[in-house]
């Protein structure tokens, strides 16, 4: 919002915005709208460049496509349906964009196999608990802000006066720090919101970042191995389909996408047995949101305990066999099958109805 203001000081006579909405939550979009609709009829022209199909078709006048640097298409707002417009946008047919899971669902084992505890000293009550089992998608819905986020940091041992547990295998195992939370017999991986601020060195190269998490494993009486970590970080950009020009460019230098999936590839190092994800799709193209959603599908099939939180609430149904909604630092309703649906998952963002504080 402050962006925005300082770009709105001085007065322009053309407004471009990338990915405005990215950050903020749903009230401070509709503000952003609003603002650009009121200097729209007073002349200004604005260009606005976003991945959400919701977005564009509320605001714009005239749609442009770019694909790879390249110009796609231009049309008149309303006349290419969404599934047309993605088309053009990653161009190839696009008939699901998720795997539907939640309609597939596989036998879940007699025993729940993981259960991830946070208590948050800071919200009256807060003792929240979520059990996962190997091979599934859980997802965290609700609104912005209502605890998700405190919730996989304390899991990784990252917030003070956060406390983190973990029950695996039946065992409890503490968590203070995000050293015991990655170590080999817990095996956490935590993508973090912000890639650029918390998950990437932006100056320093792709090899680099993709062996930060595994310094360990890449090296010998306190050494790296420039060979094994030249080995696995080729094997990582060939796994995730990584464009960079050579291992040695500054990740700095990616997408957006690209960069996010690095992220993901340093925490694929350590095979790790629990993933949290904070929002891994935000401010990416399309084609790239589906290479992720189908890698966390693989991710589960090979029996990862995989937990994503998004905003987006189509990418919580089409990617989640089931979804804990919280509110207020607790989970209110869980939701599963043909019970998660948009409007399920909204009016339980809003708490309105029963609370299911259930061991689902």
């Amino acid at each position: 919002m402050v962006e925005i203001a300082k770009a709105l000081s001085r007065n322009p006579r053309i407004l471009i915005l990338d990915e405005a909405t990215s950050a903020l939550t749903a009230a401070d979009v509709q503000r952003v709208f609003t603002l650009l609709k009121r200097l729209r009829s007073e002349g200004m022209a604005i260009v606005y460049i976003s991945h959400r199909m919701n977005e564009i078709a509320e605001l714009a006048d005239d749609c442009s496509v770019f694909r790879n640097g390249r110009h796609v298409a231009t049309f008149e707002a309303g006349t290419q349906t969404d599934a047309q417009t993605v088309e053009m946008m990653i161009g190839r047919d696009v008939q699901h964009a998720f795997r539907p899971s939640r309609r597939r669902r596989r036998p879940r084992p007699r025993r729940r196999r993981h259960c991830a505890r946070a208590a948050c000293r800071g919200r009256a009550g807060c003792m929240t608990s979520i059990w996962t089992h190997p091979g599934e998608i859980v997802g965290l819905g609700g609104l912005d802000g209502q605890g998700q986020r405190e919730f996989f940091l304390a899991l990784f041992g990252v917030l003070r006066g956060v406390g983190g547990e973990l029950l695996l295998d039946g065992r409890p195992v503490r968590l203070n720090s995000p050293r015991q939370a990655k170590r080999g017999e817990v095996g956490i991986a935590l993508v973090p919101e912000d890639r650029k601020t918390d998950g990437l060195m932006l100056p320093m190269s792709v090899r680099d970042n993709i062996g930060f998490a595994a310094l360990e494993r890449l090296s010998r009486a306190g050494i790296v191995s420039a060979q094994r970590e030249n080995e696995a970080a080729l094997d990582m950009v060939k796994r995730l389909s990584i464009k960079a020009a050579d291992l040695d460019v500054p990740v700095g230098t990616l997408s957006g996408g690209n960069q996010q999936k690095v992220v993901i590839a340093k925490w694929l190092m350590n095979a790790p047995r629990i993933i949290l994800l904070n929002d891994p799709t935000r401010g990416i193209d399309v084609g790239t949101k589906q290479e992720i959603y189908a890698l966390l599908r693989r991710l589960a099939d090979q029996g990862a305990a995989v937990l994503l939180y998004s905003t987006d609430y189509a990418e919580l149904i089409g990617c989640c066999d089931r979804v804990a909604v919280f509110y207020d630092g607790r989970i209110v309703r869980w939701l599963a099958g043909d019970g998660l649906t948009e409007h399920a998952l909204v009016a339980s963002a809003l708490n309105l109805g029963s609370t299911e504080e259930a061991a689902a």
